[in-house]
């Protein structure tokens, strides 16, 4: 920042001054605070400096600074910071590099660890990661030097105060025309199912998504690491993972979660992702009269899913014979999402879980996507019959290869 009169290095002398007072008096820095601590400094500023002042150090004390219009952008989902002059954005159609700056490498590291604070994290040389949740929501992950060569990391990822609707997601092209009946169908039968997809494809929305179609009467429980979910509806309980504090006490897991979970009468229990030990206690209670349970896993196809959860199972001591029979008993259908070089997230794939002659689960491609509507492919009686529908449901889907039509 610049103030006239004063070159870059008074500038920042001065508002470290304000800083320091600030910190100092321990006062909640309000607009009238920042002004007088400012006129303390001994400058001789006019009205409209003082107020530019107060308004950049106020949004640095206890807001995002500088990043603060990008997160206010409703088409921004992620704001990532590598260098205080490399701020990049995502709208939905891949990384652009943005014209907001820092001042410099320390200048973004203090905003680091003043938002982990706020998060109620730890973020220092002792301990120089911290991923938590901010008051608003979003996702805050940051790497301080010298993990982090050269400058702290930082990345933001924005989660919206509302889920989108299942049409606004066939708008949006995410889900197929016509393919909005086949998802009413999966939640109104009932079955247990899994999203599935890289970094970024949109799984957590597509979930806040589905379980804005769960019926008024029924009580969704999440257990999440970082309460990203916020799907419509009238009857939800959330539960999020807690860091250790300083004495290494008070760690909570996931699978704490799921295990507190199952004790809360759910209708629907939800795990945000699945990624640790906690997918053990998931599949058991998907076996136990806990239909119509779901999650998330990072997976690069949904042909891949199987093994992602075997490799999940065995690290928490679960054989793979076990985990297949679990696996076959618990989980339906697997509906897996890309993001394409241009940006766009969509639904790619729908299976059906059957077992082979050895005993072990594989996918089986139901419905593939397709412009104008999802595309059949040989699994697809199987998952009408699950849906339990007739087969005008999807009737406008395409012919695809392998189809049993």
């Amino acid at each position: 920042m610049t103030l006239p009169g004063l070159d870059r290095a008074d500038a920042v002398a001065l508002l470290d001054g304000v800083r320091r007072r600030l910190a100092e008096s321990g006062a909640e820095p309000t607009p009238a605070r920042v002004a007088q601590a400012l006129r303390e400094q001994g400058r001789v500023l006019g009205d409209a400096e003082v107020l530019g002042a107060a308004e950049h150090l106020r949004s640095e004390l206890v807001g995002t600074g500088p990043l603060q219009p990008l997160l206010a952008d409703p088409d921004v989902t992620d704001v990532l910071v590598s260098a205080p002059d490399r701020v990049w954005v995502d709208r939905g159609a891949g990384l652009e590099l943005t014209p907001v700056t820092f001042p410099d490498a320390a200048a973004v590291r203090r905003l680091a660890q003043r938002l982990a604070a706020v998060a109620g994290r730890r973020l220092d040389d002792a301990r120089p990661w911290a991923d938590a949740r901010l008051p608003d929501g979003t996702r805050l992950h940051a790497v301080l030097p010298p993990v982090a060569v050269g400058c702290t990391c930082l990345a933001l990822r924005v989660v919206r105060p509302r889920a989108f609707t299942v049409e606004e997601l066939v708008a949006a092209g995410t889900v197929p025309p016509g393919g909005d009946r086949i998802l009413r169908a999966l939640l109104a039968a009932r079955l247990s199912f899994l999203v599935s997809g890289g970094t970024g494809c949109g799984k957590t929305t597509l979930l806040s998504s589905l379980l804005g179609l769960v019926g008024p009467g029924e009580r969704i429980v999440l257990a999440e690491d970082s309460a990203e979910l916020r799907p419509d509806h009238p009857h939800v309980v959330r539960l999020e993972t807690r860091p250790a504090n300083q004495e290494g006490a008070g760690l909570v897991t996931l699978e704490d979660l799921v295990r507190q979970a199952l004790r809360m009468r759910p209708d629907r229990l939800v795990v945000g992702e699945v990624r640790g030990p906690e997918v053990v206690h998931l599949l058991a209670a998907l076996n136990t009269g806990h239909e119509g349970g779901c999650c998330t896993v990072h997976a690069n196809a949904a042909a891949d899913v199987p093994a992602r959860l075997e490799a999940l199972a065995t690290a928490a001591g679960l054989d793979r014979a076990a985990l297949h029979s679990q696996l076959a008993a618990a989980l339906s259908v697997v509906v897996h999402l890309v993001r394409d070089r241009s940006g766009q997230r969509r639904i790619a794939e729908v299976h059906v879980l059957e077992r082979d002659a050895t005993g072990l689960v594989r996918t089986v491609p139901a419905l593939r996507w397709g412009a104008r509507a999802f595309a059949r492919e040989r699994g697809w009686e199987r998952l009408r019959q699950l849906l339990g529908t007739s087969d005008e449901v999807g009737d406008e889907g395409e012919r695809g290869e392998g189809s049993g039509r």
